[in-house]
């Protein structure tokens, strides 16, 4: 391999190469920067290029390492940061104009915990406006493009570290996911990820001024979107390492205790009214055959009720929004974005007053019917979206875009609402009118189970290819 083809490599070996004395962190990071240069101007996925510092950091680190440090896990893995996560020094913009001066005074816990396991941190990633799209464009930044080309959006709100992880920015990206924006941005690019649970990884940013609502606490989490599963496995342990700043983070190790037994998957092609595309039905029996081949024991079954959860959840959520963040949305939002939150309200008309503490409370209910189904099948395999992932700016088109975009996605925000973990992992190419899109399944797990979320990922992965290497032919 030379020196141009290091960017290629995976964060496990990178890693491995690194520790091993083989690689040193200065020529990893140098090949990522090299590979951002090239590749982000077309994508617009990185908008804060960090290359100044991270290869003064690289250098520290190497230098460390001939002094005897011993390397972190992450030794010389390059990463991106969401804009909407505290990095010290940089703006926590979330791409909102007025916050574009928000500096970050420290690390959020997650940017901690990379850097202290060694990895190196290239640059900061879009997201579109109060990162409450599943698309990403923002006045301040400009709109992110998808590698495999303009006919598909690259999800939201994580869009950028979507882009930049396939299209070989940075072995890891970081993002976060409130109703699936670490799930869309996977499925939009044909990357890896998993939604962890509730309580699994501390969050925080030190650059807020209040707390945010209740809902938003409880269903949004911090994950990384990568190019294959293994580099999951490798990276969330320290993603997870504990932080007193987030006093709910539960500090359980990555690994559950072994189940007896081959694993019980249960399979459901449920899309409640939607109509399921067929290449969206070929991708779940693809994913189905891989499990099986694996020796999973796969059941078609229905898990309890989804839609239900689902469009509960996501109409609470939105009725804190419009209690807590409508005045700032209509404040300091674009008309893009404020129009669009005006269709969300009528497509999740908002609970409110009683009615809101009464579905809040209700999320116990859903969750405790999913923990008992969990108990038989410590695995589910669903659809992630009905249909192949939409174009750019669907969202804009009023009710019709909207209901595309976000009403139809039940299994994405009902795991949210519950916090459950759930895995996104690509198991086909289609080949429509419009151009070469991936199509991803979730994978949704028992509680502190993103482990198993994750090794299932892995079996379909070994069965089907990583998505990248026919995303860079096409590059190519």
């Amino acid at each position: 391999m030379t020196d141009n083809d290091i960017w290629r490599l995976s964060a496990s070996e990178i890693a491995n190469r690194t520790r091993a004395g083989d690689l040193s962190v200065e020529d990893s990071i140098t090949a990522s920067i090299t590979r951002m240069n090239i590749a982000n101007p077309a994508l617009n996925a990185v908008v804060e290029d960090l290359s100044a510092e991270a290869l003064e950091r690289a250098r520290a680190l190497d230098k460390a390492r001939a002094d005897g440090a011993a390397p972190g896990p992450l030794q010389g893995v390059p990463v991106t940061i969401k804009i909407n996560v505290d990095q010290a020094g940089h703006a926590s913009s979330n791409g909102v104009t007025a916050l574009k001066d928000l500096i970050a005074p420290a690390d959020a816990p997650l940017v901690a915990n990379l850097q202290n396991a060694g990895a190196v941190v290239i640059g900061r990633t879009n997201t579109p406006e109060f990162s409450f799209r599943a698309d990403t464009d923002n006045p301040l930044f400009g709109r992110t493009h998808n590698p495999w080309g303009k006919h598909i959006s690259p999800g939201g709100s994580s869009g950028g570290a979507g882009a930049a992880v396939m299209a070989g920015i940075g072995a890891l990206a970081h993002g976060n996911d409130i109703g699936g924006s670490l799930r869309f941005p996977a499925a939009a690019n044909g990357a890896v990820t998993v939604k962890p649970g509730l309580g699994r990884v501390p969050a925080y940013n030190p650059s807020q001024s209040a707390e945010r609502g209740i809902l938003a606490q409880s269903m949004s989490v911090q994950g990384l979107l990568t190019r294959n599963a293994a580099d999951l496995h490798l990276s969330m342990p320290t993603l997870i390492a504990p932080d007193p700043r987030d006093p709910f983070h539960v500090p359980m190790p990555w690994h559950g205790a072994p189940i007896e037994g081959p694993i019980k998957v249960a399979f459901t092609k449920n899309t409640f009214g939607y109509d399921l595309h067929p290449e969206v039905e070929a991708a779940l029996d693809t994913a189905r055959n891989a499990l099986l081949d694996a020796g999973y024991i796969v059941e078609e079954v229905e898990p309890p009720n989804v839609f239900d959860a689902g469009r509960t959840g996501y109409r609470a959520l939105m009725g804190e929004v419009w209690s807590l963040m409508k005045k700032d949305v209509d404040a300091a939002g674009s008309q893009t974005v404020r129009d669009i939150f005006a269709v969300y309200f009528q497509e999740f008309p908002p609970f409110l007053e009683t009615e809101l503490l009464q579905m809040m409370a209700k999320r116990t209910y859903y969750a405790r019917k999913w923990s008992l189904f969990l108990e038989q099948y410590p695995l589910v395999l669903t659809p992630f979206l009905p249909q192949p992932f939409f174009k750019p700016d669907r969202d804009t088109e009023g009710a019709e875009g909207v209901h595309e975009v976000l009403g139809c996605a039940v299994y994405s925000y009902a795991i949210n609402y519950m916090g459950l973990p759930a895995g996104c992992v690509p198991s086909r190419l289609a080949d429509l009118p419009q151009g070469p899109q991936p199509i991803n399944v979730q994978i949704v797990a028992r509680r502190w189970r993103e482990d198993l979320a994750v090794d299932a990922c892995a079996a379909i992965e070994s069965r089907v290819g990583r998505m990248c290497d026919l995303l860079w032919q096409k590059m190519e």
